[in-house]
């Protein structure tokens, strides 16, 4: 359940994650805040941790007012080179939107994107951390290439 308005940028090497496989976009992630007065901020890596990260959280930028408190992302299935994703953002513990997604692996495409920047960017995310898991290097190169955009 990553903090909605956590913008992931790059996979986080530099801090020590504990079960960073069990972290809900894959593993840890650099990136900047997207709360409305504090676009472009960068959390320093204890935020990061406790917040970014995981959702839920209680940082003082998230607005009273929002949409979701966190969102999370599932793999629903997977074909061939088609990869199927479930994802349910959440307002007070419960769903208060889902969806699906699919992205085509061998043209590194969405067939489809989440309308909100922010979901369509951890998805991404996901995807990637997913597919360094999951598939052999040739098979996801485009997904870690994809990531660094």
């Amino acid at each position: 359940m990553a903090c909605p308005f956590f913008m992931p940028i790059r996979q986080s090497h530099d801090i020590a994650w504990i079960h960073p496989s069990r972290l809900p976009l894959g593993c840890g992630w650099e990136g900047h805040c997207t709360a409305p007065g504090y676009e472009g901020t960068v959390p320093d890596a204890q935020q990061l941790q406790d917040g970014c990260n995981l959702g839920y959280a209680t940082c003082s930028r998230l607005p009273q007012q929002r949409a979701w408190d966190a969102v999370r992302f599932a793999v629903s299935g997977e074909q061939e080179s088609r990869i199927s994703l479930s994802y349910v953002c959440e307002k007070n513990h419960l769903p208060c939107e889902h969806g699906r997604l699919e992205y085509v692996v061998d043209s590194d495409q969405w067939i489809g994107k989440h309308n909100d920047a922010r979901i369509q960017k951890m998805v991404e995310c996901f995807v990637a951390s997913w597919l360094q898991k999951t598939r052999p290097p040739s098979d996801r190169q485009i997904a870690i290439t994809h990531e660094q955009s």
